[in-house]
């Protein structure tokens, strides 16, 4: 997987720049507005203590809260790992770091993290959505020749069912237990399935905030916020850029860039993230060489800040990256 992701990387790399000349870009770079592009660096960190106290009501257990000094050190040191680790190990890294610091079984936090991730793909969903509305954009609009409408079938029809199955499940916890103790015990041997019963009984635990309505309400508003302040963080950087678009580009590049990153791909996302900001922003008749610079500006300037933060809080929590390393190969 990692060796099919450092390819794939490569290859939508040589895809972005392939084509541009490397002195236009250094070109829009240097007349770029950089205070501002550091003000929009500074607005996209943001989203890291927004997301870390969000993370709080996700683990919330009979109306006690996780302090949120841990979670914002285990929030950094898991996007940390995403941006150094292959395969997407800073979630592995966050749910083993909270279970560290704050004292959450890692199931639980693994739970957490599932339900975080539907909510951010419908939050997404719904913002690409508004983004396409109000932007003047047809149905019938590809970026990179897929279909943003089909694109928007696509992510529903992952991310709905995902929340209805996790509703069923929070709310018929019994039903789904005996169920599945029922399937462990024929397909596992007998000390397995146990184990596999205690690790969903943890997932189980990190459903929990689905449970109550007033708490899923504030995890919405919360994801609701921290995405718009995502989006303003694009819109600062369109700024700094001299990009003039329609200010749900910001919204619409967002949604993208974040589903476009799931891909497999090398640690940090390089590569996917360029291309889908080449490909969005092509629709609204902007410059290659200008989105290239814009993107990889970006993406370097959004890269360093969650990284050293990551470092302090490994320094800070006395882990090292060689446990991270270990935790995700045994899969705990």
């Amino acid at each position: 997987m990692a060796v099919a992701g450092l390819l794939i990387s490569a290859l939508l790399l040589w895809w972005v720049l392939h084509d541009v000349d490397p002195r236009e870009v250094l070109g829009h770079a240097r007349e770029a507005r950089w205070w501002l592009f550091v003000l929009s660096v500074a607005v996209a960190t943001s989203v890291f203590p927004i997301r870390a106290h969000r993370w709080r009501y996700l683990l919330e257990r009979n109306g006690k809260k996780v302090g949120f000094a841990p979670l914002w050190h285990a929030t950094a040191i898991g996007f940390m790992a995403n941006n150094l680790l292959p395969a997407r190990a800073g979630e592995v890294a966050r749910a083993y770091a909270a279970r560290r610091l704050a004292g959450v079984r890692f199931s639980q936090a693994v739970g957490s993290l599932a339900v975080e991730r539907v909510m951010d793909g419908l939050v997404l969903l719904a913002l690409m959505a508004l983004a396409i509305t109000l932007g003047g954009i047809g149905q019938d609009t590809a970026v990179a020749g897929v279909s943003l409408f089909r694109t928007g079938v696509g992510a529903a029809l992952i991310f709905v069912p995902a929340l209805g199955v996790a509703f069923w499940v929070v709310h018929r916890p019994e039903q789904s237990l005996t169920l599945l103790r029922r399937v462990f015990a024929r397909l596992l041997p007998g000390h397995l399935a146990l184990r596999a019963v205690d690790v969903l009984e943890g997932l189980l635990m990190g459903l929990e905030s689905l449970r109550s309505g007033s708490r899923l309400l504030v995890v919405t508003l919360w994801s609701v916020v921290h995405w718009l302040v995502g989006g303003l963080a694009y819109w600062l950087a369109f700024e700094a850029f001299g990009i003039e678009v329609h200010w749900t580009a910001a919204l619409l590049l967002q949604s993208l860039a974040a589903f476009g990153v799931a891909i497999p791909s090398s640690p940090g996302f390089f590569g996917p993230f360029e291309a889908v900001v080449r490909a969005t922003l092509g629709i609204y008749g902007v410059p290659a060489s200008q989105a290239v610079s814009y993107a990889v500006a970006y993406h370097l300037a959004a890269f360093i800040p969650v990284t050293l933060l990551g470092f302090w809080s490994l320094a800070r929590a006395h882990l090292h990256l060689s446990e991270l390393r270990a935790d995700e190969a045994r899969g705990e």
